[in-house]
This record gives C-alpha cells, sequence and structure tokens, in this order.
C-alpha cells in the first residue's frame, strides 16, 4: 500500500510542518507515543521535527477478545511527564473509529496542556464513529486491514519497513 520511500517523504514533511507550526512557542513540546504501534512512526517524526522537545508514552486499549471493542478505555501506561502548560503532539499509528483516541484526548486536556495537537500516520474516515480533530494526517486509507511500519497482526510484523494490506500478506513475503 505504502513503499519505505512514500513513507520517508511525507515523515518529513509532517516533520517540517510541526516544525514550522511551533517554532515560535516557549512552553516544553512532549510528544506522546501511543504504544505499541506508533513507536516506528514516532521516532522516525522525531527525528525530522527540528525543535527541542520531550517524549513520552502511553499504552490504552479497548479491545476484548478478537478484533471486537469493549469501547471501555483502559490505561496500562501513563504519562512519566507533568503536561500542564505544555505542547502536547499525540502520535498514533492509525485512527478507525476514534472512541479510543477521543477519550485519550479528553482525559490529556484534563491535565492543563497549552495545547493538544494530533498527528497520525494512517487515518480511515469510512470508519469515523466520533468527530475527530486531526492536525496532522500522513495518509488517509481505505478501510483495509494493514500492516507494517510498527502496525501489527497479532504482535507480529510491525518491523516490515513499509505499510501492506493483510490480505496481501503472500506477496509481501515474496
Amino acid at each position: 500500500m505504502l513503499t519505505e520511500e512514500q513513507i520517508a517523504a511525507r515523515v518529513a514533511e509532517l516533520g517540517a510542518q510541526i516544525t514550522k507550526d511551533f517554532k515560535d512557542v516557549e512552553e516544553d513540546i512532549i510528544v506522546v507515543c501511543l504504544l505499541k504501534g506508533s513507536i516506528i512512526f514516532m521516532a522516525d517524526l522525531c527525528r525530522k521535527i527540528e525543535l527541542p522537545l520531550k517524549m513520552d508514552f502511553m499504552t490504552v486499549s479497548s479491545y476484548g477478545n478478537e478484533f471486537v471493542s469493549t469501547r471501555e478505555v483502559k490505561i496500562k501506561k501513563d504519562l512519566d511527564e507533568n503536561i500542564m502548560g505544555k505542547h502536547v503532539i499525540v502520535v498514533e499509528d492509525i485512527i478507525d473509529s476514534g472512541n479510543t483516541l477521543k477519550t485519550v484526548l479528553k482525559m490529556l486536556g484534563h491535565r492543563g496542556p497549552k495545547s493538544v495537537s494530533l498527528c497520525t500516520l494512517l487515518n480511515k474516515p469510512s470508519r469515523r464513529e466520533v468527530e475527530i480533530d486531526v492536525q496532522y494526517i500522513g495518509f488517509e486509507i481505505e478501510d483495509e486491514f494493514v500492516l507494517g511500519y510498527g502496525l501489527d497482526y497479532m504482535q507480529e510484523y510491525r518491523n516490515i519497513p513499509y505499510v501492506g494490506i493483510m490480505g496481501n500478506l503472500d506477496e509481501l513475503e515474496d
């Protein structure tokens, strides 16, 4: 679906845009990675942001068994940094329904940050169930099950350097 080169070019563009948008801020910038799927994207993105920043991590889950969402958001790992008065950029791998992310953004907003921005590698607007304001979008994609570049299937395939469609795995391995 997306080659390594396409991803690298778009990540560079996103990093340049974030640099431009935040170049004049005096407050700290904290990039928050939603683990595990966003880690590769976040690492590459941070290397392209030409500003001082801090990194922090959260692990949240809203899935029960298989692929059926419980709609109950559980925080498995919370932030270590205090975000009060700081600019927070939440980095997500993919936005589907938006339910989990909306809850996370609301929770972070209650902690008194100066601003909260959202950056996603992949956006699936056709799956959206709630309104989500996304400031930085890598790619809009159709409703396909994708993996690679941090995205997984049963914790595998995260290390593929491009994004592929699950149904095309045989092609990916050739």
